[in-house]
């Protein structure tokens, strides 16, 4: 019988990895704990321009190459203005909205580095105050972030280091429940990493022959859309990127399989790489959903955007709550490893 990696162990890289701030464009510090988990494992990485992390491990077939990736950014913002009273106005990084960050705790980097801590609020939040505390609009004229530091007007603020163009980081709050379920920002998409790396992982220790060379790319810009949309190789045949599974309304991913994507705003998925993936599911006994994405994009579609002739696909397990308050079960990482396991050991889809 075929085992697999300890869900436990993918849950504690999870945390591990939430737990480090890196909205997309201030994702250094997450590709360097990659980079380093790689190094351990004696896997050779190299980093693209745009600050990505590449892993090749090779294959018995190198005329034909396979693509994986999940990445490491997250959603966050940017000082968009320093305000008289003392506070900050935001600028979003990713899609989401603001109702969404109210009443977080956050961090402010400075470009010195200096790191400052603040709780994201209405200005109206007061009810004792505000008359309309409940019912005025969630958006950037209203909402600001108090600092955690005596300052009452922008001269003060500036003399902490703090400037427009500051990154500022949600507070991930990860928990891990007693039953499986493992709740925390930004599981989207580190929950698909910690899965890539653990498939690494086995590959390495279990000295696993791969049919094809595999590249594994940590993307740091999916969330504002053109993370995995180049150094894709000549021969790379299929891209799969792993990725959250939506769940809501009219959808059929939940927390305890793995979706598969058959379409997205960008458009339908890869007809035969879906159906080989659903395959795969079938004769492993994989608990697996089909689904479609109403508004969403992938590292796959960005790269079949950029103009990349290969076979495209997505797989994830299910995240409820998605881009907000997120959470998922360890039975749906279970079932995305060894989704993706069987996967990196399959033949290459007919084309």
């Amino acid at each position: 019988m075929t085992t697999y990696p300890n869900v436990k162990e993918t849950k504690e890289l999870i945390k591990q990895l939430v737990s480090i701030p890196s909205p997309s464009g201030f994702t250094t510090k997450v590709i360097e704990y990659v980079e380093t988990y790689l190094k351990d494992l004696n896997v050779e990485t190299k980093r693209n321009r745009k600050g990505g992390l590449i892993a090749t491990l090779p294959g018995k077939n190198n005329d034909e190459h396979r693509m994986l990736t999940a990445h490491v950014d997250t959603l966050g913002a940017m000082v968009k203005e320093v305000k008289s009273n003392g506070r900050l106005r935001l600028d979003l990084i990713g899609g989401f909205r603001y109702n969404s960050i109210e009443g977080e705790y956050c961090e402010i980097r400075t470009s010195s580095g200096k790191v400052l801590t603040g709780t994201i609020l209405m200005h109206q939040t007061s009810v004792h105050v505000y008359k309309d505390a409940g019912k005025a609009e969630r958006n950037q004229e209203n909402m600001e972030v108090r600092i955690d530091a005596k300052v009452e007007n922008a001269d003060e603020v500036r003399a902490l280091g703090i400037e427009v163009g500051d990154f500022v980081s949600f507070d991930p709050r990860v928990q891990e429940v007693d039953n499986g379920y493992l709740k925390s920002r930004h599981l989207d998409d580190k929950a698909s990493v910690a899965i890539l790396l653990q498939l690494i992982k086995r590959i390495k220790e279990e000295k696993l022959e791969l049919p094809y060379t595999t590249h594994f790319l940590i993307s740091n810009n999916e969330e504002i859309g053109y993370g995995g949309n180049s150094n894709v190789t000549p021969e790379t045949v299929e891209y799969l990127a792993v990725d959250m599974g939506a769940m809501g309304d009219g959808q059929s991913t939940d927390e305890y399989t793995v979706s598969i994507c058959v379409k997205d705003a960008s458009g339908p998925y890869h007809y035969g790489l879906r159906k080989h993936l659903v395959e795969l599911a079938e004769k492993n006994d994989i608990g697996y959903k089909l689904d479609i994405y109403p508004y969403y994009g992938s590292d796959a579609s960005a790269a079949i955007r950029s103009g990349h002739d290969i076979i495209h696909g997505l797989i994830g397990p299910g995240i409820d709550s998605s881009h907000a308050f997120e959470r998922t079960h360890e039975s749906s990482l279970e079932c995305t490893e060894k989704l993706v396991y069987h996967y990196v050991l399959s033949e290459l889809v007919s084309y």
